[in-house]
């Protein structure tokens, strides 16, 4: 007869599975947090001894390396075997090779032992929703319990984000607080700020965990989801082009040879005048394909941008996406519901506080996922949008790095499709 015994700490890792021993046991004991049913695991070996104890890793035994020698040492009177599955260890091996081995692990389990105790404070705090170790970033400062916005620095950081906001260029924003404030940051960096969770004031674990609105935000949700279609829009498009000054970059390919299409500029000597065309950046072709008139393209780009955006938006299928919507708001509903009824539990007994601590973490991280998905959906407004856009003035009135944006809104691609001696436009739509 073997008998399983496991212990999982529900602050540093999830509950493990019995097939997790790798072994076959008639039957396990589970700690979660507390070692009762270890106690249990004794009171019925004295009853009816098994052949063995099978454990994953000696340091389950106890909270230290005394409680773990105990516990062995326990075992050992009672003649019973004891394997732990991730260190190969058996107590009924030769007797000197056990003691050599048993001495490196009980070293290993000292230094396993406190980085435990690192790693539970870092979770306790994670419970509280304090903030990681570490300096805090650049706009903030630390508090207590909290970040706190630093009024001095914190304008920087705003700025950075209406720029992106405005125009949808990184190395623009980096340039216009580095020309602004003085403030050099490196685009890495910069991309940083803008997917960072506490500039939403959100505070993002190193286990990948988001906890919500734990201090003020220096950037709106409703700003921060821009922000988030806008680098998903960029990631989709060459590099250096998100910050191109004009318009068209890295939307237009070649329909015949597939190339991405680079925006050149010739000037003439003297001359205020200039000549903007596209051409293919690696055409395959023997007999290369030809560039077009920049100007030409853009005209073109409009013209079909307004007949066909008001189509193509009302193909999307918005019952589909009311539907996901309700249902997410449904589903936050539903556990902010469950967070309201903890204290009540707390009170009566029925969870103890730091049951109830980690029972209100894990809520709170599972709503921010939710209302991260929520956020990613498109905006409700997309028909009135798409008509307002569609009409030409709107485009013509705009610059071209206005323009650049509101195309980058709506446009996946631009293939120019040769036709003879002229050519012909076809717009691929995001959605």
């Amino acid at each position: 007869m073997k008998f399983g015994y496991t212990y999982s700490n529900p602050l540093l890792e999830q509950t493990p599975e019995p097939t997790n021993l790798a072994w076959d046991v008639d039957k396990i004991y589970q700690d979660l947090g507390k070692r009762s049913q270890l106690q249990q695991l004794f009171e019925d070996c004295e009853i009816n001894s098994p052949d063995c104890i099978v454990i994953r890793r000696l340091e389950e035994l106890g909270d230290s390396v005394e409680e773990v020698a105990l516990i062995l040492s326990q075992f050992e009177k009672m003649g019973i075997n004891l394997i732990a599955v991730e260190q190969n260890y058996n107590s009924r091996t030769k007797y000197s090779n056990t003691h050599a081995n048993l001495l490196k692990l009980l070293n290993e389990i000292q230094q396993q032992k406190r980085s435990d105790r690192i790693r539970q404070g870092h979770a306790r705090n994670r419970l509280e929703a304090l903030p990681p170790p570490g300096k805090a970033p650049y706009g903030y400062r630390r508090g207590k319990a909290k970040y706190i916005i630093d009024r001095t620095i914190s304008p920087v950081v705003k700025e950075f984000f209406d720029n992106f906001l405005l125009y949808g260029s990184l190395r623009g924003a980096v340039r216009y607080i580095a020309k602004k404030y003085g403030k050099k940051i490196s685009v890495t960096t910069g991309r940083r700020w803008l997917s960072n969770p506490v500039y939403r004031g959100d505070i993002a674990y190193r286990n990948g965990e988001i906890v919500r609105d734990t201090h003020n935000a220096i950037i709106s949700r409703e700003e921060a989801a821009q922000v988030d279609r806008i680098l998903r829009r960029n990631s989709r498009l060459p590099p250096r082009t998100a910050s191109a000054p004009r318009s068209l970059a890295g939307l237009v390919v070649c329909g015949e040879c597939q190339s991405h299409m680079k925006v050149t500029r010739v000037t003439f000597h003297r001359q205020k005048k200039e000549y903007i065309y596209l051409r293919p950046i690696n055409c395959s072709k023997n007999h290369k394909c030809p560039s077009v008139s920049y100007q030409e393209v853009l005209e073109s780009t409009i013209e079909k941008v307004c007949n066909n955006l008001p189509h193509a938006v009302e193909s999307i299928n918005f019952p589909f996406f009311d539907e996901v919507k309700n249902n997410l708001t449904e589903d936050i509903t539903a556990q902010q519901e469950i967070l309201e009824k903890i204290p009540s539990l707390l009170k009566t007994g029925i969870l103890d506080e730091e049951t109830a601590k980690l029972r209100i973490y894990k809520i709170r991280t599972k709503i921010s996922q939710l209302q991260t998905q929520l956020e990613t959906l498109p905006p409700v407004n997309l028909r009135s949008v798409a008509q307002a856009v569609s009409i030409p003035q709107f485009w013509l009135d705009l610059s071209e790095t206005e323009r650049r944006f509101y195309f980058r809104e709506f446009i996946r691609q631009i293939e120019i499709i040769p036709q003879n001696s002229s050519w012909d436009l076809r717009i691929i739509f995001i959605f």
